[in-house]
This record gives C-alpha cells, sequence and structure tokens, in this order.
C-alpha cells in the first residue's frame, strides 16, 4: 500500500466533531472526485470514482446519513494497476439537485459552481473538513523517506486559488500548476506537509514522516560532518605533500644539513612522519612545539624551497 493510500486510510476513520462539518467534507469529495451528469431539465446523475475502498465507503456513509440518497456501487479490476476502482453511482431522485445546491456544487438556477463556496467553509473546523475531503478525493503525498512533496488536485483554477487561500489560513504556504489540464495545489518541504497532516487528523502518518524527518535530518548532519573531515583530511594531506616536495628540493639545492637546527629538525621530521598533521608533528619535536610554531618553521622552509629567504643564520628560530 503506497504512503498516499495509508493517510487516505487513516482520513477515512476520522470523525466530525460537529455536525456542520461532514457536509463540507463531502462536497470536496464530490468537487474532486465526482462527474455530474445531466439527465434533463433539473435531472442529474452522479459519479464519484475512487481507487481507495475506505474512501468509497467514507462516501456512500456521507450520502446516506445526510441527505438520504440512494447510491449504487460497482467494483472494477484496473488490469494495467493491478487494483481495484470503486465507482459510485447516484441515480437521478428527488432529492438529487437540492443536495447538490446544498453542497455548493450547484448555485440556485443549477448551474455549476467552480470555486470553494463560502457558506461551506465560514467556521475553521468546516474549512479543515472540506481540505480532508479535498485530500480524500484527490490528494496526494509521498512516501517520506524519499522527497517531500504534496498536492491536491483540482480540476478549475477557481478551485485551485481557493484551495491555495484556505490552506494560507492555516499557515499553510501552496502554488498551483498545471498538467494536462488539471490544476495541482502543491507544497514541497516537510513542514507544511507536517502542519497539514496534523491540522486534517492524519495523527499517524504525521508520527511517521517525523520519525524519517528526524532520521534524515540526522544523516545530513552526519554526513555534512564526514564531508567536512574528508575535505580537512584531504586539505592536510596535500599541504604535506607541498611540504615534502619542498624539503626534498632544499635537500637537493643546499641540504638539510645546511639549514638552522630548528629547520633541520622539522624537516627530518616531516619526511620521518609524512602523513602527520602539523600538531602530531609539534609533539614529536623535542621539546615539543606548539602547532603555530611548526606553521612558522613550515613557512620558512616553504620560503627558502621557493628561493624567497636568504640563508638563514638563525638557529634558534622558534
Amino acid at each position: 500500500m503506497s504512503f498516499t493510500a495509508e493517510v487516505k486510510e487513516e482520513l477515512s476513520r476520522v470523525v466530525a466533531k460537529r455536525r456542520c462539518c461532514p457536509k463540507a467534507e463531502l462536497s470536496a469529495l464530490i468537487r474532486v472526485e465526482g462527474t455530474l451528469h445531466v439527465a434533463g431539465k433539473g435531472r442529474f446523475r452522479l459519479e464519484v470514482a475512487t481507487e481507495t475502498a475506505p474512501v468509497a465507503r467514507k462516501t456512500i456513509k456521507l450520502m446516506h446519513e445526510i441527505y438520504g440518497l440512494k447510491t449504487e456501487l460497482t467494483v472494477r479490476r484496473s488490469v494495467l494497476h493491478k487494483a481495484n476502482n470503486y465507482l459510485i453511482t447516484v441515480p437521478s431522485q428527488p432529492k438529487l439537485a437540492a443536495t447538490l445546491a446544498d453542497l455548493g456544487i450547484l448555485d440556485e438556477r443549477h448551474n455549476l459552481v467552480y470555486g470553494i463556496p463560502a457558506k461551506l467553509v465560514r467556521k475553521d473546523c468546516c474549512a479543515i473538513s472540506y481540505l480532508r475531503g479535498a485530500f480524500l478525493g484527490g490528494g496526494f503525498v509521498a512516501d517520506p523517506h524519499g522527497d517531500f512533496h504534496f498536492e491536491l488536485t483540482a480540476e478549475t483554477d477557481e478551485m485551485a486559488e481557493d484551495l491555495v487561500e484556505l490552506m494560507s489560513h492555516f499557515d499553510i504556504e501552496a502554488k498551483v500548476t498545471r498538467r494536462r489540464g488539471v490544476f495541482a495545489v502543491y507544497v514541497k518541504g516537510a513542514e507544511p506537509i507536517v502542519t497539514f497532516l496534523a491540522l486534517v487528523g492524519a495523527h499517524r502518518a504525521l508520527l511517521r514522516t517525523e520519525d524519517v524527518r528526524i532520521i534524515k535530518s540526522m544523516r545530513n548532519q552526519v554526513n555534512r560532518l564526514v564531508n567536512a573531515e574528508t575535505a580537512n583530511l584531504q586539505k592536510s594531506a596535500d599541504a604535506a605533500m607541498e611540504q615534502l616536495e619542498d624539503i626534498q628540493r632544499l635537500s637537493a639545492t643546499r641540504g638539510l644539513q645546511n639549514l638552522p637546527p630548528a629547520l633541520k629538525e622539522l624537516a627530518e621530521l616531516r619526511l620521518a612522519y609524512p602523513d602527520v598533521s602539523l600538531r602530531e608533528l609539534g609533539e614529536l619535536a623535542d621539546p615539543p612545539l606548539s602547532k603555530s610554531a611548526v606553521y612558522h618553521r613550515i613557512r620558512r622552509i616553504q620560503e627558502l624551497a621557493q628561493g624567497g629567504g636568504g640563508k638563514s643564520e638563525d638557529a634558534g628560530e622558534p
């Protein structure tokens, strides 16, 4: 089962606390997944299709409990996706036109309403139920182990923009894109997805997403530290190679025995221990040297090797 299907299954079990909320949830479900057929003047037939059994059950339950509508359920097997498709048909009946008007799908003249009716989402609890219904109808959320991605589908630009405004009311920043004639309201990043899941009542999915997000954050932090340490080691190795080349150049041109004792000691230590850091090189000296003292002597050796310094007489160089 996909993560989206898991979230929808969880949301289908959420029971609204107020009597006004189920209507908003059913309206969103029908708007997203429904197809309205005109059977004659003032006569309609409604079809709602879904691939998720719990969503089909909830849709039928809301239609029966709120409006007492007669429904028919057809289950079809998709050969391509190897999954069941559920088609809920609401045949033409006296209550249907009034129901569609009450749900804000039709206006009083039986014309389609393209946006979200303000009367359905005036209360925050109803707005949350509408968002829950929109996700149950056409929502998608990627498995948190991959990229964080979430979207709701909408048939019209008005519907998409109204969903964006509705989500912004709850501090969820969403954007709209269009693909193959369908509008998608999407958010990216874990934070807005977690906020949405908490808002609509998908607490189990929320906890799973948070767990994965914490693991990802820890893994990313470890990777950054490892990468930084690797870069530092590479930098130290490159610097040590340059130091060895300078020392070998000095040995060939003037001989290490002609260097001041302090520089001669450090050059011989570097030749003996080519892989150690400057701090470790200082600890091997007799007496031990600080890292800054080692660095200063390395610089003098580099200057001499590159012809930037004359013959040093400073045998006691630090």
